[in-house]
């Protein structure tokens, strides 16, 4: 029996490998729908960003005159950018709370040593957080953004059942729930810990086969749920595109990156899954924005950053191009949210590639991705661009041998698919 790695590519599984059948999880309809609204409106959904940034660098080659626009998400890859060489990057996204937690990351770089700074995001938690916030932070954030952390900067206090940062917002409640699910029902968290500490990838993959491929498919199962879906910010539409796309659905998807993640590649760096598991970074496994090294030069290029609460749409269509300087936006950073769109709001989806036609520099890049194999849903987009109508499709310069040779080294592996795409 053959099935579909998330890199889109065939994959047969080993000789004697039994994988036990897996019921595909319906896509939900409108309780389930109002149920992701109610849950995305009104909380901090991202703790930390779960795209591989080591994968956007090598897509995006950024330089000193490339202006990045990035879905803010949890700010960590923003920051990463201007890490790895642009000159200018615009980070927008439409959830306040988002904004919010970027504004904190870069207030601290500004006023805190990077002992403190570490201690907050990288520990996770601190006795002093409050304190820290109070004086050296509230100050340098805006009104929407005080408002919140106001009444939310316990989340770095290390209290409660959920004592990591890490575990906070919706994704971090879905996560240690499903750790506790592991320690407490399943007993597996003393490998788990082990998987983390393997000395070498031969440990790491003896560890996985022998004691956590098995329980780690009752996790798939559980996450693939529409309600533990929408923890973590996948909507019914992406649901769909799973559903309809990736052979198994979505508890095979995410099993698959269980065998990827854990069984193929080294956890040694996989800063990712290792805040999940455990509830903080390791100052050698950890985001670049967070190593001491960076610390300095990321203070000296925060000028470079701006922050934008709206619609992509909104945000491009503000940016008038006299104003942006010759050339306007040179790559395009969308993450997933593509498919959020796709299935339920085609309008919205072709407004949105209409500001990005008319803010681009010539020949820009563009990457997203997608939890389903393809993108189907831009097929029927249709852009004006020097003063004719075109297909999308037609418009972009895909590159789709580099994606999948780069998607086959994400360190998530969540999604389905990767793309890369330049405009004329």
């Amino acid at each position: 029996m053959a099935s579909y790695s998330s890199a889109g590519a065939v994959v047969t599984p080993a000789a004697g490998t039994r994988r036990p059948p897996l019921p595909v999880p319906r896509a939900g309809g409108a309780l389930t729908g109002r149920m992701f609204t109610a849950l995305h409106d009104r909380n901090l959904v991202y703790n930390a960003c779960w795209e591989d940034p080591a994968l956007d660098r090598a897509a995006l080659d950024l330089g000193p005159d490339d202006h990045v626009l990035v879905i803010t998400s949890a700010g960590c890859n923003a920051l990463d950018y201007l890490l790895a060489g642009a000159g200018r990057v615009t980070a927008v996204d439409v959830n306040p709370r988002q904004t919010a937690l970027l504004e904190l990351k870069t207030a601290a770089v500004r006023n805190l040593n990077h002992a403190e700074f570490f201690e907050l995001f990288g520990t996770g938690r601190s006795p002093r957080a409050r304190e820290m916030y109070g004086d050296a932070l509230r100050a340098e954030l805006s009104p929407p953004s005080r408002r919140f952390w106001d009444g939310y900067i316990e989340a770095f206090a290390g209290r409660g059942w959920r004592r990591s940062f890490y575990y906070r917002g919706t994704s971090g409640l879905l996560a240690k729930s499903l750790v506790l699910f592991t320690h407490r029902f399943q007993g597996v968290g003393r490998h788990l810990d082990a998987l983390l500490e393997a000395p070498t990838l031969d440990r790491q993959r003896e560890i996985y086969e022998a004691r956590l491929r098995g329980p780690l498919w009752t996790v798939a199962r559980l996450a693939a749920q529409p309600l533990a879906l929408s923890f973590v910010g996948v909507p019914p539409q992406q649901r769909r595109e799973i559903t309809e796309e990736y052979p198994g659905g979505t508890a095979r998807l995410i099993h698959d990156g269980f065998e990827a993640v854990f069984g193929r590649m080294p956890i040694v760096d996989n800063y990712f899954w290792r805040a999940y598991i455990s509830g903080s970074y390791t100052p050698t496994c950890c985001p670049e924005y967070l190593r001491a090294h960076n610390f300095g030069r990321l203070r000296e290029l925060l000028p470079r950053l701006e922050l934008r609460t709206s619609t992509v749409t909104s945000c491009l269509r503000s940016m008038a191009p006299a104003a942006d300087g010759p050339g306007g936006v040179s790559k395009f950073v969308l993450l997933d949210h593509m498919d959020w769109m796709g299935w339920r709001d085609q309008a919205a989806l072709a407004d949105e590639w209409q500001a990005i036609v008319d803010t681009a520099r010539p020949g820009a890049r563009v990457i997203y991705r997608s939890a389903g194999l393809h993108t189907r849903y831009l097929d029927p987009v249709r852009v004006r661009r020097e003063g004719r109508t075109h297909h999308l499709p037609d418009l972009l310069d895909r590159h789709p041998q580099l994606a999948a040779r780069l998607h086959e080294r994400d360190r998530v592996h969540t999604y389905g698919s990767f793309h890369i795409a330049d405009l004329p």
